[in-house]
């Protein structure tokens, strides 16, 4: 008698993919730190540096005070977030020296080089102004700020050796400047308390700030 043929076993259906917990965490993590940061910026704006604080701003985000600290920080570190947020603007969650770094590799010569450093201050300082004048303030009353302000300054003045540097690379520099002194030229004209002077207490326009500074730094660099 011949053996019964085989069957083939029943095909179970392939288990849905879930979204692992981790990657799910992340991003309300992610999303609950952009609200408190967003909250954050306008309170500081709207009621000063000193009179913000962390129990109102979790109250305002709608979040238990330790929520605050875990996803930001302390006052210092909130206010540096800020500064962050409204440095990076549009161009979020890219970070700044991410985009400008593309920036300027597509910057084909010098002058479009110093075209896109001239439209890049005049952009920042638009965004940023209000944060950098409530840093001010609050560094005369808060040694964290104090401390967060000073390696900001540094941090501008470090970048902008690579802006040195690339300028170098299209031909600028020809003067015998190093790239060290065309990083300070950089950071000097491109200041934001240059813009803060020009711009809201001289009256200049944002316009006339970008002719400015582009023809600066033309004549430092080229």
């Amino acid at each position: 008698m011949a053996p019964a043929p085989k069957t083939a076993a029943p095909k179970t259906a392939a288990p849905k993919a879930s979204v692992p917990k981790t990657t799910r965490r992340t991003a309300q993590a992610a999303d609950t730190r952009l609200h408190i940061v967003a909250t954050s910026r306008r309170l500081f704006l709207a009621n000063g540096y000193v009179r913000t604080t962390i129990e109102g701003i979790a109250a305002e985000s709608g979040v238990a005070v330790q929520t605050v600290y875990n996803s930001v920080g302390n006052k210092a570190a909130l206010l540096s977030a800020v500064l962050d947020s409204a440095a990076a603007g549009p161009n979020a969650p890219a970070q700044v020296l991410e985009f400008m770094r593309e920036r300027t590799r597509e910057a084909g010569d010098l002058q479009s080089l110093l075209v896109v450093l001239a439209d890049w201050f005049t952009e920042v300082h638009q965004r940023t102004g209000a944060v950098l004048g409530v840093i001010a303030q609050a560094a005369a009353v808060d040694a964290d700020v104090a401390k967060l302000e000073k390696a900001r300054a540094l941090q501008r003045l470090t970048r902008y050796h690579e802006a040195a540097a690339a300028v170098r690379a299209r031909g600028g520099l020809t003067s015998g400047m190093s790239d060290e002194d065309a990083a300070a030229a950089i950071w000097s004209l491109g200041h934001p308390q240059a813009y803060r002077t020009l711009v809201d207490a001289a009256g200049w326009t944002p316009e006339a700030y970008r002719e400015w500074i582009l023809k600066a730094l033309a004549a430092a660099l080229a």
